[in-house]
């Protein structure tokens, strides 16, 4: 943490969060990357060994990559309340929009034009996760045959049952941890580091209020706590409960949520708000932010006074690292449950397939632009039809 007074207001830092959460395109790469070029290069408020701590245990912990770091950030000079602030002042945007679309899909939901915008919206969203679940793929699982095991496992699993397995996600991590550091050599401080984890689960599982707010706030808790390796990490797992255990929602009220995620700034897991929104309305929308931020917020500012010194632990590295494989395993099975819903005649896999060569060949088209024209091409068809 920086001890030098900062060269900066914690209302100047606000903004700034504000501004990127309100304009900030590009998924989360983009996003830290902005950070990296505003916050550290430009501006120099933050010095670049804090930003690499920080985007260092945001790979390392549960949670959506770029709110998190930014979390991390707030808290490098003002601590408690710049955590706070900063990350809400990130989020905040995004929710907004979020809120707003699912008030139109509520109320225009059921005409023609909303159906064919997302007829052709929901098949290019499948092309992005299924191209976004190739880089995450070729970037982490690399040549460990044994991450490539626990990522083919999961794929299967998540592509059969059609949800995702919270234990055998942890279980990748536990695996790849003992394997690369044998339980015979001490390892100080790892059962705590797991502990962690498991709290907002566990938390989440023995609560039984009937409510249906109360189920929501827990259902999106435990997903909050799961987001490893990518926003989208949480796609399968929300799948799981939304649609196929709570039904909340149909299929296809699934994948436009999740196409609502792409077109909007901000974290990709802000989707949650949407269904919140949907299930429950604007009380839902709250609860189910609230429940999935929660433990991102609680995983940064927890660890951080004690990162500097247990964060690069061989077994705590292995560990995220067999979970990170396990997630990407899941979003690798999703397109292939989500894309059973959404590529439901020629064109809309045309629409698929143009997607992932257009983020393949060009990969300066910003993918709002790309759900944009999708979502003109589904208008465009439907309406010719009818």
């Amino acid at each position: 943490m920086s001890e030098t007074k900062p060269s900066y207001t914690l209302r100047q830092l606000i903004l700034y969060a504000l501004k990127l959460g309100s304009v900030g395109f590009g998924g989360p790469v983009a996003l830290v990357g902005y950070m990296f070029r505003d916050l550290v290069e430009k501006r120099k408020w933050i010095s670049e060994s804090d930003y690499k701590e920080g985007l260092t245990l945001a790979q390392l912990a549960p949670g959506p990559l770029a709110a998190q770091l930014a979390i991390y950030l707030g808290y490098v000079d003002y601590h408690i309340l710049g955590a706070t602030l900063v990350g809400i002042a990130f989020v905040l945007p995004s929710f907004i929009m979020v809120v707003c679309l699912g008030w139109l899909y509520k109320l225009y939901g059921g005409l023609d034009w909303m159906r064919a915008v997302f007829y052709g919206v929901s098949a290019s969203v499948i092309g992005i996760i299924a191209f976004s679940a190739y880089k995450l793929t070729v970037k982490t699982i690399g040549k460990n045959w044994l991450l490539w095991a626990i990522y083919i496992v999961m794929a299967i699993v998540t592509a059969v049952t059609e949800s995702e397995k919270i234990w055998l996600i942890l279980l990748g991590g536990v695996i790849v941890c003992f394997v690369e550091n044998p339980p015979f050599k001490k390892q100080p401080n790892l059962l705590g580091f797991l502990s962690l984890f498991a709290m907002p689960v566990t938390a989440a599982a023995v609560s039984s209020h009937p409510t249906i707010l109360w189920k929501i706030f827990t259902f999106f808790a435990k997903a909050g706590a799961f987001v490893f390796g990518s926003g989208l990490a949480i796609v399968p797992f929300l799948y799981g409960g939304v649609v196929k255990e709570y039904h909340w929602l149909n299929d296809r009220q699934f994948v436009d949520a999740v196409a609502v995620a792409m077109i909007t700034p901000g974290p990709v897991v802000i989707t949650v708000g949407f269904i919140g929104y949907l299930v429950a309305g604007f009380p839902g929308a709250c609860v189910a932010a609230l429940g999935t931020f929660l433990p991102c917020y609680l995983f940064t500012v927890i660890p951080a006074p004690y990162f500097k010194k247990y964060g690069k632990r061989p077994a705590i590295l292995s560990f995220v690292n067999g979970v990170t494989a396990a997630a990407i395993g899941a979003i690798t099975g999703a397109v292939f449950v989500l894309g059973r819903k959404s590529i439901i005649d020629i064109p809309t896999a045309l629409l698929a397939l143009i997607t992932v060569i257009l983020l393949w060949k060009a990969k300066k088209i910003p993918e709002p632009l790309i759900i944009f024209g999708a979502a003109l091409i589904g208008l465009a068809l439907k309406l010719r039809v009818s």
